[in-house]
């Protein structure tokens, strides 16, 4: 497989700004506990009202701290999902598949985690690297008691349906039907899956090579898939 990265890392430019966010606010958290000790220890020998306030702030600082960390590890926890599916699909699909990464969809579109072109067809791929129960009704995810607030159907519906707009407004493709599938991709060995009535194609990163090497949609030639190639690359 061909592997082609575009700007539009949306996991990688989050993670990086919550960790930066998050060293900021441990700096901010030992400078102005650091002071605040200074003062009591060496100077008022009390905790006086500037003093109180002072470690009031420091806690907040250590709570923005703990804050973007999560964010951090929940950003970089994708990534890794997103790189699991670099590698497999990297190992089992042949040079005539392109496998393009980060694609940024300009007009609000958003950012695609992964669209793989060959042969067999198109396929828009959204990844979670989710772990724990999981449990889909149709469009409706949820874990034990807490409702899931970003829905990943719906998320993987609209890229594809505006993946496919881009090539159906393409003068290279005019007259051709190319269908465009989304896949919801589960790269966690750990995640607990209860789906039913699905509206969306939902499978494991051990199914996906297979899938898309004998789910045949489409015949594309190696030229239609070149020139699909070279239109993302040029968004």
């Amino acid at each position: 497989m061909r592997k082609i990265d575009c700007d539009g890392n949306y996991l990688k430019k989050q993670s990086v700004k919550y960790l930066g966010w998050a060293f900021l606010c441990l700096l901010f958290f030992i400078l102005i506990f650091s002071l605040t000790s200074y003062c009591i220890l060496f100077r008022t020998r009390t905790i006086g009202v500037v003093e109180a306030v002072g470690f009031v702030v420091s806690l907040v600082g250590l709570g923005m701290f703990r804050y973007y960390q999560r964010k951090y590890y929940i950003y970089k926890s994708g990534r890794q999902g997103e790189k699991a599916v670099i590698n497999t699909l990297g190992h089992s699909l042949s040079d005539d598949y392109y496998l393009i990464n980060g694609v940024y969809l300009k007009g609000g579109g958003g950012d695609v985690d992964h669209i793989v072109l060959g042969p067999s067809g198109v396929y828009v791929l959204e990844t979670k690297n989710w772990s724990g129960r999981i449990i889909c009704n149709g469009d409706q995810w949820q874990r034990p008691g807490k409702k899931i607030k970003s829905n990943p159907s719906l998320q993987v519906k609209r890229n594809a349906q505006k993946v496919r707009k881009i090539i159906d407004a393409s003068s290279a493709f005019r007259g051709f039907n190319i269908w465009v599938e989304g896949l919801l991709v589960f790269t966690n060995a750990h995640a607990d899956l209860s789906i039913s009535n699905p509206s969306v194609t939902i499978i494991r990163l051990t199914q996906l090579s297979n899938y898309v090497k004998n789910h045949e949609n489409n015949c594309l030639t190696k030229e239609q898939v070149q020139k699909l190639v070279k239109q993302f690359q040029n968004m």
